[in-house]
């Protein structure tokens, strides 16, 4: 049986740079974080995944067929992307934008009510997307890609950093959700994230990233620090939590220099 998601040799040449070769694979069910410095290449990286780019060499395989060669109606009832961006041309209302989702299914008045309340944006109905704050819209595409595969089992959810722009109470109930919502249906769970310990509690795999490469993939706990240290040039201490979860202390390895203070001229008063 093929994995739900392939990646052999896939290697991306683009604005004069080459990303991979990449060889990994996902899972049903698994929850996958993909981790590195800023411009590392983890984006470009889903893209791949999710069939928005095309690989140059190797291949990309969603239940074993070519991902980004799938005819789009089926494709997107197995596969949901929420981007890093969450640029709309108009000002559409939200019920609109959610519903986006659910063009390749039926039902959608149902599933866009359920996915606004799964994302914690019930109270967004209504509004016009273009006049929302960033938090607010990145709830919206969440309930967005929800609405998507909320009547889908074993699919494949790929996130962009989707809790960046929330505030740190919001992201830990979201982070949860996306967790239950791919359990309670098989599906797998890739993500980009920048907050390390987000990924340490939340995942269950790690593939690091740096200059357009995977430099490890490793299952997610306290034995990943080291990798993580040499990825990041961090020293981090990882302490367990009464709840089985880590709290993540980290520091740079060398002092900032210090900023050299300047003197205040001199006013003259001739």
């Amino acid at each position: 049986m093929p994995r739900l998601l392939q990646l052999d040799a896939a290697t991306l040449a683009r604005h004069g740079q080459v990303f991979g070769p990449f060889d990994l694979g996902v899972d049903l069910g698994e929850r996958v974080a993909l981790l590195g410095p800023s411009g590392a290449g983890k984006s470009t990286l889903l893209k791949l995944m999710c069939g928005d780019l095309a690989p140059t060499a190797g291949r990309v395989l969603l239940d074993g067929q070519p991902i980004a060669a799938m005819d789009p109606r089926p494709r997107a009832r197995r596969r949901a992307v929420l981007p890093q961006s969450h640029q709309v041309a108009f000002g559409l209302p939200v019920e609109l934008v959610v519903g986006l989702g659910r063009w390749a299914g039926d039902g959608a008045d149902r599933w866009v009510r359920q996915a606004l309340a799964w994302a914690a944006a019930s109270h967004l109905q209504g509004r016009r997307y273009d006049r929302l704050s960033g938090g607010e819209q990145a709830r919206v595409q969440l309930a967005r890609v929800l609405a998507q595969l909320a009547d889908v089992e074993a699919g494949l959810l790929l996130v962009d950093e989707p809790l960046a722009s929330l505030d740190p109470g919001l992201q830990l109930e979201l982070l949860d959700t996306l967790a239950r919502f791919c359990r309670e249906r098989g599906h797998a769970l890739v993500a980009v994230l920048h907050d390390i310990q987000q990924a340490l509690n939340g995942f269950d795999r790690l593939v690091l990233v740096k200059h357009g490469q995977a430099t490890a993939d490793l299952p997610a706990g306290a034995a990943a620090l080291p990798a993580l240290e040499t990825l990041f040039g961090l020293r981090l201490q990882a302490l367990p939590t009464p709840d089985g979860a880590w709290a993540l202390a980290a520091r740079r390895l060398e002092a900032a220099p210090p900023i050299p203070a300047h003197p205040v001229p001199e006013v003259s008063n001739g």
